[in-house]
């Protein structure tokens, strides 16, 4: 139906202003009349009303010395190499570019030594998880735990071994048999306490009821990819109530990461009652704000 939502422009200015930057009740509520008759929803909670509680909650980090300075000083460079690549390749040309810089600082946060191997300073992000892992599984707890960095595994390992925690590992690289043996024996052996999973692999058609609390290392652009990565373990079978906890960075691009999610997030539940990546929408300078 071409012209039903008018051109873009027109778009923009009747609806995505006003309610993006203004939160105009009414511009919403008359784009959810012209947009409804074409929508079916179906909540989980109304769907499957005999599933426990999901809680979730924000647990927020502050970097600190070593880790702090690489930040900044990454992130001053990034600032200044995204904007000369505009200038000379205009904001479109640039995506890629500016989604590398941003990247680098999202590893920061998580672990400066996944790409700097002569890193030997802490990660404010990396202690609060494995304190947060130890008090779960004193508790009794098995754990999900996400990431979309796979070279965060390793050092992750490292502290679970150093604790005796046993875990098990899924990526990418994880055959398909291999993939479903991993996942029975996590949901059967109480033993296994830590399941690391990489976003990507473990957003899908896996059953790991097993667990009862998911944390995501590091915050996703798209958000329907982490609620479906949570909900391995939230669906039908499950008995527990879920903990979900996610880890951001204060005063870093991951909290600038997590306020768009729930910012867009607010807006497409009010219109569309979905989720969708988000990146590739940005304005110039919604991506411009990431670097400040």
């Amino acid at each position: 139906m071409p012209g039903y939502l008018f051109t873009y422009r027109k778009f923009k200015e009747l609806y995505e202003v006003p309610i993006v930057k203004d939160e105009d009740k009414k511009a919403m509520k008359k784009l959810k009349m012209l947009i409804e008759p074409f929508i079916l929803r179906r909540i989980k909670e109304d769907v499957l009303t005999e599933l426990p509680d999901k809680t979730i909650t924000v647990l927020n980090n502050e970097m600190q010395d070593e880790q702090q300075k690489l930040y900044l000083s990454y992130l001053q460079n990034a600032k200044l190499e995204a904007m000369e690549e505009i200038n000379a390749n205009g904001f479109q040309k640039s995506q890629i570019k500016i989604l590398a810089l941003l990247m680098r600082l999202r590893q920061i946060c998580c672990h400066p030594s996944i790409f700097l191997n002569d890193y030997k300073g802490e990660s404010s992000k990396l202690n609060q998880c494995v304190e947060v892992i130890r008090d779960a599984v004193d508790a009794g707890h098995k754990i999900l735990l996400f990431s979309t960095y796979t070279a965060m595994f390793p050092i992750i390992e490292e502290k679970l071994k150093e604790s005796k925690i046993r875990y098990s590992k899924l990526t990418g690289q994880t055959k398909v048999g291999e993939r479903i043996k991993l996942v029975d024996e996590f949901n059967e052996n109480d033993e296994i306490k830590v399941f690391l999973i990489s976003l990507k692999a473990g957003g899908t058609g896996l059953n790991l009821i097993g667990a009862d609390m998911v944390i995501h290392y590091d915050p996703w652009w798209n958000l329907s990819a982490e609620n479906q990565a949570t909900d391995r373990t939230y669906r039908i079978g499950q008995k527990r109530n879920v903990q979900v906890y996610k880890l951001i960075t204060k005063n870093s691009i991951e909290e600038k990461i997590y306020e768009l999610q729930e910012r867009k997030a607010k807006l497409i539940d009010n219109m569309l009652s979905t989720n969708e990546t988000f990146i590739n929408k940005l304005s110039k300078e919604e991506i411009m704000e990431l670097f400040k």
